[in-house]
């Protein structure tokens, strides 16, 4: 039998592979859901968010990720998104959508900016039409769709888990 021996924070990974995404988050309806984006994005190597309005961040929430993540603050998603999309990134939205596809058969661009959805409203229909991508995880059960700290830890996950 294996002997485990319980280890609490280890120093991060690097990830093998090349990371470019930058995550976009529109206003939330609260600034818990949005730390604990934070902090997903920072376990999960996130460098650089877009954040719109004025939140504020809970730091025991979102702990050490703050001090690594820059956070870009701007009134709407869809200005910098198009300045992204011309950059040469790929936008892909996290959404229910007529179109979209399983994420767990979507390839990431390297070059990507996952965009989330408000908490109630999803993702505004001027934004979804700069898209490039809409991916959606599959629900088995009710609530019709994951709360969105829980969605966006899960892409991230999967981006990381790809470029792994």
């Amino acid at each position: 039998m294996t002997n485990f021996i319980h280890q609490r924070h280890k120093p991060p990974l690097d990830l093998p592979g090349t990371s470019e995404l930058v995550l976009a988050c529109p206003k939330l309806r609260t600034n818990v859901n949005l730390a604990r984006i934070v902090r997903a994005a920072g376990c999960c190597g996130v460098r650089r968010m877009i954040v719109c309005g004025k939140p504020k961040i809970d730091r025991e929430i979102a702990r050490d990720a703050l001090d690594q993540i820059v956070l870009e603050h701007h009134r709407s998603l869809a200005p910098v998104l198009r300045e992204l999309k011309s950059q040469g990134y790929a936008l892909v939205g996290l959404e229910q959508a007529e179109g979209s596809q399983c994420l767990y058969h979507f390839s990431f661009p390297v070059r990507s900016v996952l965009v989330i959805g408000h908490e109630r409203l999803g993702i505004t229909d001027d934004v979804l039409a700069l898209l490039d991508h809409v991916v959606e995880i599959p629900v088995y059960g009710l609530p019709h769709a994951y709360n969105v700290a829980t969605a966006t830890s899960m892409a991230l996950y999967e981006y990381c888990r790809q470029r792994g």
